[in-house]
């Protein structure tokens, strides 16, 4: 290139840079690459590591000081200071006997799964239900929604949102209600929003005997659904290992019962109950129960089948 091109290419640049545009023939970064890249990272949270800390936070921090007593998990890939992965958080959260968590809502879809604890319900638009172990529940998005724990026992349970999509997106809207929970409200046994323990388990028994007893099972959880949060129980019974996958949804797995490890891209993770488990997207991966084992997997699947973007592979 002669030396008349070279400084006549580079006023060009500058007169473009000046105006915060760039070539895309000589880019700084690609805006193309040929799979998804790997930036977020596999970890795994212990339930054992934060139930100690819940409880101390129990003792120092108080419903009027914290709407939410909550632990959030953010993903340890440099410079990320909220995600748990790209699109979803997740976050421990405890309430003790006598507790209210005040009536809010907001534009992110939210879940949660009950760990421990009896005696605690919640209320969604209007709607109380029990929160029992191994329950899950939906806070779909702009509903009203409170905790409250009238047994004697704390409880705890995990919450995901779609929080990063929303923050992504921008569409955020919060709003604290006005009487600090809703005055008139309905006591159900069974709701939609609710997908009970014994439920789940029922499923299973269905599904095994369609497939067999050697065979790990995944069901999906509904009717009743999230518009951009996807969710599946799995079962893996003790000495089993589920299939290998590799997908374009980025996915959270919550350990409801049993232990094991997860492979994922070719490090193992050991896991036992309560524990999360960050798998982001195009991450190889399966699990193996050395217990009985059932795992809740909570992922943006819809969102990328909606987009055609979900794609998958066997490792």
């Amino acid at each position: 290139m002669s030396a008349d091109r070279e400084t006549a290419l580079a006023a060009l640049y500058s007169d473009f840079a000046a105006l915060n545009m760039e070539g895309g023939w000589h880019r700084r970064f690609p805006a193309l690459w040929a799979e998804p890249r790997r930036n977020f990272l596999p970890h795994v949270w212990h339930y054992a590591d934060v139930k100690p800390i819940l409880e101390r936070a129990g003792e120092l921090v108080d419903t009027q000081q914290a709407e939410r007593r909550n632990l959030t998990m953010f993903n340890p890939v440099e410079g990320n200071i909220y995600s748990t992965v790209r699109t979803i958080v997740a976050a421990y959260q405890m309430i003790k006997p006598g507790e209210t968590a005040r009536a809010h809502r907001h534009t992110p879809n939210a879940l949660r799964l009950i760990l421990e604890g009896h005696g605690t319900s919640t209320v969604v638009d209007g709607k109380q239900v029990e929160m029992r172990p191994g329950d899950v529940l939906l806070t779909p998005n702009w509903a009203w929604h409170s905790h409250s724990n009238d047994g004697a026992e704390q409880c705890y349970w995990m919450d995901f949102l779609d929080v990063p999509l929303v923050h992504l997106l921008e569409p955020m809207f919060y709003e604290p209600h006005p009487d600090g929970v809703e005055q008139a409200v309905e006591l159900l046994d069974q709701a939609p929003i609710a997908f009970r323990w014994e439920d789940t388990l029922a499923q299973f028994e269905a599904e095994q005997a369609r497939l067999g007893a050697d065979v790990p099972l995944t069901i999906e959880l509904g009717p009743a659904q999230l518009d951009t949060i996807a969710l599946h129980m799995l079962r893996i019974n003790a000495g089993q290992t589920s299939a290998p996958a590799q997908t374009t949804a980025n996915a959270i797995f919550a350990v409801v019962r049993g232990s094991g490890f997860a492979e994922i891209d070719g490090a193992r993770h050991a896991w036992s109950f309560g524990d999360t488990i960050a798998v982001p997207a195009w991450r190889a991966h399966s699990f193996h129960a050395e217990q009985d084992a059932v795992l809740l997997r909570v992922s943006d699947e819809s969102v990328l089948r909606k987009l055609g973007w979900l794609r998958s592979r066997r490792p």
